[in-house]
This record gives C-alpha cells, structure tokens and sequence, in this order.
C-alpha cells in the first residue's frame, strides 16, 4: 500500500500554478528535469521554490536539498524570447554538485514545515532516547499497564478539547512515534498548569492510568511543557547533537545547560518557528 499527498498539501501554492504544472505533464508527458519543468510549464521560480522545499522532487530524482540548489540556479527571471521555447539554457549549463544528504530528522522537520505531516517518520521517534533516560514510556506500552499504576509519556499534542459540560476538565491527545494516548486534566490540575496545557506542542504527562477494558485514559498529576526538544530536530540530523565548542554553547546553549534559561523561550523558540503546527483545540 502507498500513500500519495496531494499538491494542495503544500503551504502557499497557488491553483493556478498547479494548474500550469498538471496540464504541461498532460500534453508532453513527464518533465525530465526542473529546467524541463520550468520551460514547459512556465510556473514561477516561487512555485518552483515551494515544490522543492516540500520534497516533491523525488520523481526526478533528487531530494529536496538537491532539488532547492536546481532550483536556485535556473534564471530569475522570465527567459528571453530566443531561449523561451528552446532546449538551451538561457543561463548556460550548471557544473553538477553533490551536496552533503540532508538527515532524516531534518526531513520530518522540513515536511511539518511545508506540508503540516511526514510519511517519513514521526518527530518523536529521534528523540526517544532522551525521552528513556527520563523513564518516559512510549505510548503503545500503556495498553500493558495495569489499571492505577503510575507512567509518564511525552508527545505532540493533536487535540485539547474542553467540553462545557465537563465542568472546567480538558482532555488532550498527545501522540508519539507508537500511537496515541488521552489524558485527562482535571480542573485543579489545569489551574496548576493552565499555560502548559494550552501552549504545549510537546508535552510530557506524569500520571495515573484508568483503565475500562479497553479505553485506556492518563488522570494527569503533572504536565511538562518540551517543545524545545523540537529544535532539536533541526541540527544536521542529529536530535542528540551537543555543543562542541563553547562558542556554540554560548550562542546556542543546549537545554538542560548550565548556560540555558530555567524556562528556555528564546526568539528560536519551535513554536514560533511552526516545527510542529498547532493542535486542534475545542472550547
């Protein structure tokens, strides 16, 4: 089984372009390169920037690094008349460069970017080591708890809803790289962590479990706001990376550091930087 994204999925992208792009593929077929693509279809270098950012390359052969420095290197501006219907290239021909392949990490980050999903991995899942050494259980490893016992998970939350016939309780939907799991706040509990509630991209529970055969809910006692685990994600691939020189601790202390603020909520911050979209909220 396969799963195609359609283009809509992709942030920006205009219909008109798209339409551009499906009926050039119609009447000559499918585009041997982005200079092929660019002539054929006469789309914007814009679109074309949005395309590769988004990984949609990958039928012709390059990932979206690749793709992007193609893209980069075609004319900016509208070719001249002599070149416009030719095969020649108005700017001449690029020197082929290899460049360094882009981690997987940094791949599930650029498609939460450009298409709010990724088929290639779930966020969690490269941070799952650091999550252990905290003895944060996977979510999937709840349905082999028993009722009442104490747990902490971590995900991304999907979904806060907040019923008004709940009397003040929120229930949240976090999930990680296994599956999902559903908390319960109760409305003391929220009081005590309203903001990390409300403005966590990754959260960290700390609770009980309550189990009715096989609906399974954390009652939460505690709730930890990571979302900076998430930039994380963006460092060359490595979601364990540290600093190797003091320069870069300074410049960018790793959370946990000595040099890091208590509360780490520096301009960086994922969730200004959209790593993760926002979740669903119900009121």
């Amino acid at each position: 089984m396969a799963l195609r994204l359609g283009l809509r999925q992709i942030d920006g992208l205009r219909q008109e372009e798209v339409e551009k792009l499906v009926a050039a593929r119609g009447a000559g077929g499918p585009f041997r390169d982005v200079h092929d693509l660019k002539r054929r279809s006469r789309m914007s270098r814009t679109t074309l920037e949005r395309l590769a950012a988004a990984d949609a390359f990958r039928s012709l052969g390059l990932d979206r690094r690749q793709a992007l420095w193609e893209v980069k290197a075609l004319a900016p501006a509208e070719e001249l008349p002599l070149f416009a219907w030719s095969e020649t290239r108005e700017a001449g021909e690029e020197e082929e460069v290899a460049l360094p392949a882009m981690g997987l990490s940094e791949h599930v980050v650029n498609d939460y970017q450009t298409l709010r999903l990724s088929l290639k991995a779930h966020p969690v899942q490269f941070l799952r080591a650091r999550l252990q050494a905290s003895r944060i259980v996977p979510c999937a490893a709840l349905r082999a708890m028993r009722d009442g016992a104490f747990v902490r998970v971590a995900g991304v939350v999907l979904v806060r809803q907040r019923p008004g016939t709940a009397k003040g309780v929120v229930f949240m939907t976090i999930e990680d790289e296994t599956g999902v799991a559903n908390t319960v706040v109760w409305a003391n509990t929220l009081e005590r962590f309203r903001k990390v509630v409300m403005a966590s991209r990754l959260i960290v529970v700390t609770g009980r479990i309550q189990r009715h055969q096989d609906i399974i809910h954390i009652v939460s006692t505690r709730l930890e706001d990571r979302s900076d685990f998430l930039a994380l994600l963006a460092d060359d691939g490595d979601a364990m990376k540290v600093a190797i020189a003091n320069a870069d601790e300074v410049r960018r202390p790793d959370p946990g550091s000595a040099r890091a603020p208590a509360h780490p909520r520096w301009a960086g911050h994922p969730r200004h930087e959209r790593v993760i979209p926002k979740s669903r909220d119900f009121h």
